[in-house]
Parts: C-alpha cells; structure tokens; sequence
C-alpha cells in the first residue's frame, strides 16, 4: 500500500542507504526506507503493484515510461540486465540489507514469502500454484502480448494475416485451459494467491487494451468470465491496474 511521505524530521542515518543502486539517481527515492518498484501499469507491470496493495507492504512506485524506451535507460538496466519492467528494490531484504528483485514471476513469489502471503503454506498446493504461475510467464503472457501486437500495434497493418490467426487460434487453445481449471473454483488454486495475480492483468488486458474479446469468443469461456469479475471487484487490483499511474 502507497502511505504517506515520511516525516521530514525523520534523522537520515536511520533510513537505508540504496546509494549502491545506480537506479536511483536516475529516478531518486523519497522515501528509502519503503520498497521501491520501477514499473509501468502494463499487464506485466500491474502484478508487482497488485501484490503490493494486497499485501500492504508501503512502497514508492517509479513510472518507467517505456513508450520512451526507459527501461533500456543504463540506469535501468543496472537494476534488471534485461531491460523489462517491473523491478524492485526491497531496503529490507533477507539478510537485511537492500536486495534487488527483478522478473515479475520472481518478485511475486519474493514478496509471498517475505510476507507469508497468497502463497499455500502446504508444500504440494505451493507447487500448484507456482505451476499456474509459470504457466502464465511461459505462456499466458507471451501468447497474449503478440496478440496484443497484431490487434493494436505494429501487427496490424502486416497483409498476411496468418501470424496473426496463429496467435488467436493459441490465445483461445490457453483460455481453455484456464477456463477448465476454473471449473468449480472461484479461484485457480484453492484460495485467491499469487496465481491468480499474475494472470489476472493479462486476461483484463484482452479486453480493455487489446480489444481481442471477439475475435477471441471470450464470452464463451463462463468459468474465466466469472473469475475476471471478482478479481476485478477487489479494491487491491482496482487499484494496482493503475499504478505507476501513467504520464498526463
């Protein structure tokens, strides 16, 4: 959860030091002692902002505007090799000393166990719900994001439209399978828990930035209408859709 800026009285050799981090020169921490998230509200983005809502850990988010290439700035690239949002600093890793955590897969289940939170305490539902996770990284978002591309962006105007259908023809092959493990759950895996974060912005995203809800026959996939819509209705994501909140 965002929380208001710290007291100014506050004695500055009490609050971490991310000196080391070469990112925060480049987008300065105002409030170092709370989790630093680099992102932007993309459906890869807005699962860190998600689980930081839904966990209530404080943090300062850091628009990186990749319409402007920013996450290839050096500064950038220092935190994650891969030039990607999202990123985080946490001043209080493990050991207690700042860590960075980069991949969005990776820092949901970073944050899980630093909170013991959305993840099963039971170790065979826990790989469960890191196999639905890993479905999303491997599939689910790739599948989706080319999609993404065909239907919005430069993709459109390519005249063969057989990359295109191929991308379709492998969204809705997913989407059944995720409406099958639907079946009977309110959630993916028992209780609502980082798979279901992960996924969630990409499912939105076919509808609300891609438009793809035709051409994909979403309304056919109940299980996956259903569970969209409470997943909506959670004031967290309500939220976390929308941060970094984007340039005006």
């Amino acid at each position: 959860m965002q929380s208001p800026p710290l007291q100014q009285h506050q004695d500055p050799r009490t609050m971490p030091d991310l000196s080391s981090f070469p990112i925060t020169r480049r987008w300065p921490a105002s409030d170092p002692d709370r989790l630093q998230l680099y992102a932007a509200p993309t459906p890869n983005g807005v699962k860190v902002s998600i689980m930081l809502e839904e966990t209530g850990l404080a943090y300062e988010p850091h628009l990186i505007d990749i319409s402007k290439n920013e996450s290839k700035d050096p500064a950038f690239v220092s935190l994650n090799p891969n030039g990607r949002i999202p990123a985080i600093i946490d001043p209080a890793g493990p050991d207690g000393r700042p860590i960075a955590v980069w991949e969005s897969g990776a820092i949901l289940l970073y944050l899980a166990d630093k909170t013991g939170q959305l993840i099963p305490n039971a170790r065979a539902n826990r790989y469960k719900t890191l196999a639905w996770v890993f479905f999303q990284m491997s599939a689910i978002g790739p599948m989706f994001g080319q999609l993404g591309f065909f239907l919005r962006y430069g993709g459109k105007d390519f005249e063969d439209k057989r990359p295109r259908q191929c991308f379709v023809d492998e969204s809705k092959r997913l989407l059944g399978v995720l409406d099958r493990q639907l079946e009977g759950r309110n959630w993916m895996v028992g209780d609502y828990s980082i798979a279901d974060i992960a996924t969630l912005g990409w499912v939105n995203a076919l509808v609300e930035s891609y438009a793809a809800g035709d051409i994909l026959s979403l309304s056919n996939y109940s299980n996956i209408q259903a569970w969209l819509g409470r997943g909506l209705s959670k004031p967290a994501v309500q939220r976390g859709l929308h941060i970094p909140a984007r340039s005006a």
